[in-house]
């Protein structure tokens, strides 16, 4: 048995590196193959040796993933950049917290704002318009890579990982979720169905940050290069919490 390193190309979220491992896991002589994220690294454990041009021919079909050892790509791999999918290890250390959730924060702060004025600075309103407005535009993030979404949610929702088919149809809840808050149908029903969805999610979350495993948060789909930590907790809890106050507020009203 023998353990071998290689550099990869062409890796733009969770979704690629799973793609990855599962295509080399099935070259003849590999026990196991494992994916370093943030240095864009394999390391192989194989049987018997496997030359790199096997490696190669297996991920051929599948022209954006390239392989090579990884004394050799160094020399030849061109430098990424932070607006680049890809990330080196020392750039995403150099990135602070704001450079790293910069996309996020416009969001929320966008979302804040408009649904602010639209409301007329009515509370139940607000809420109402803000989860129309998040649950639309994660939606939007989610299908502008559908399956690389669908793999990455894979690795770590609670339902999806047992059910990977879930992560397809997760964006459409989503976008059904967002249209339902934006003309206000059945809000009871509204809220119940995002206090079980929101709550499952939150489930596979807590677990991936509790056990700090690196891996990119899903929430904006593969456009976006965001590590799993507490702020997904946090973006969750929220849609959790706005949810049971409805609710509670719905159920004062009548």
């Amino acid at each position: 048995m023998m353990t071998h390193q290689y550099q990869l190309s062409g890796l733009t979220c969770n979704g690629c590196s799973a793609s990855v491992k599962n295509i080399l896991s099935k070259v003849p002589g590999i026990q196991s193959v494992e994916i370093n994220d943030t240095r864009n690294e394999a390391t192989i454990t194989m049987a018997q040796h496997v030359g790199t041009e096997t490696l190669k021919a297996a991920l051929q079909p599948y022209a954006k993933y390239q392989i090579a050892d990884k004394e050799v790509i160094k020399t030849v791999l061109p430098p990424t950049t932070l607006n680049g999918s890809a990330l080196s290890a020392a750039e995403t250390d150099q990135r602070s917290w704001l450079e790293t959730y910069k996309p996020l924060l416009l969001i929320f702060g966008y979302l804040g704002l408009v649904t602010c004025i639209a409301a007329h600075y009515s509370w139940m309103l607000w809420m109402q318009y803000f989860m129309a407005g998040f649950f639309l535009v994660f939606s939007f993030f989610k299908m502008l890579d559908l399956r690389g979404f669908a793999e990455s949610y894979s690795m770590y929702d609670v339902i999806a990982q047992k059910i990977p088919s879930y992560g397809y149809v997760y964006p459409f809840i989503e976008l059904a979720l967002g249209i339902a808050y934006l003309v206000g149908f059945n809000l009871i029903l509204t809220n119940s169905v995002t206090l079980v969805v929101m709550g499952i999610s939150i489930i596979g979350v807590i677990q991936s940050v509790t056990n700090k495993r690196k891996i990119k948060c899903a929430c904006l789909g593969s456009v976006f290069n965001l590590p799993m930590t507490t702020v997904t907790i946090v973006e969750d809890a929220l849609m959790v919490v706005m949810a049971a106050v409805m609710l509670l507020m719905i159920q004062h009203i009548f």
